[in-house]
């Protein structure tokens, strides 16, 4: 049995290899998306805060056109002040001045609020600014990584299957599908070392007489307690 056994070990190995790349394909894509999903965020932070800026630098522009406008029609309304032929006229300009200039006061003072906010802002911005580059730097950094490494395993994946396939036609039919049946109702390990009288499928002693015959491989053993195939595996790191 020692030819058969070490090509059902050499089948579980790939199958273990494949069974992680599998896993590897799942995570990674996941990993990917929230990847994806955070620099989206984070690039929406940016783009609202640069929106930000440009609101305020328009709001300040149509206060600016608001302020000289009212600058303009004070103007005008002062020099009709010379028109006048009657106090009751003039009284009524004088009036209208006073109201422009209150709204020219106020349309002054929040530019000078804009102004101080768009400062601010624009300071917050260039920081801001910074983060978001080093952040965009390693997210592509980041992502080409996990592009990469999925060409990679597909890559590591079509050459295991072909040489599972490979093993597979060595092994006997009967024999392999009792390895597929312990590997379907085991996770996916049907072969597995023992060492020092302890399966390392379930980690259950092994009674020491089949531990013993286990050390022979002149035949197929299973584990009492898991059933998986077993053989032995010398352990001892002096030996390595």
């Amino acid at each position: 049995m020692k030819e058969p056994l070490s090509f059902l070990i050499e089948v579980q190995k790939i199958d273990s290899s494949i069974g992680r790349i599998f896993s590897q394909k799942k995570e990674l894509p996941e990993k990917l998306t929230g990847l994806n999903e955070a620099f989206v965020k984070v690039n929406t932070e940016f783009d609202e805060n640069k929106k930000k800026i440009e609101e305020l630098s328009s709001l300040h522009r149509e206060r600016e056109d608001s302020l000289k406008k009212g600058q303009e029609l004070l103007k005008k309304t002062k020099a009709r002040q010379f028109e006048v032929k009657t106090n009751k006229e003039y009284e009524a300009i004088l009036k209208e001045i006073e109201v422009i200039e209150g709204k020219n006061s106020q349309v002054e003072d929040q530019i000078i609020v804009l102004l101080d906010e768009i400062d601010r802002n624009k300071v917050a911005f260039i920081h801001k600014e910074k983060e978001f580059k080093a952040f965009k730097a390693r997210y592509e950094s980041d992502r080409k990584k996990i592009e990469d490494e999925l060409g990679a395993l597909d890559s590591e994946l079509r050459i295991l299957l072909k040489k599972s396939d490979q093993v597979r036609q060595k092994i006997n039919s009967t024999l392999l599908k009792k390895y597929e049946a312990i590997k379907g109702i085991n996770k996916g390990l049907a072969v597995v070392p023992a060492w020092k009288e302890v399966c390392q499928g379930c980690y259950m002693n092994i009674p020491p007489q089949l531990y013993n015959e286990l050390q022979k491989t002149v035949q197929l053993i299973t584990c009492p307690n898991c059933n998986r195939i077993l053989y032995w595996e010398n352990q001892n790191s002096d030996d390595h």
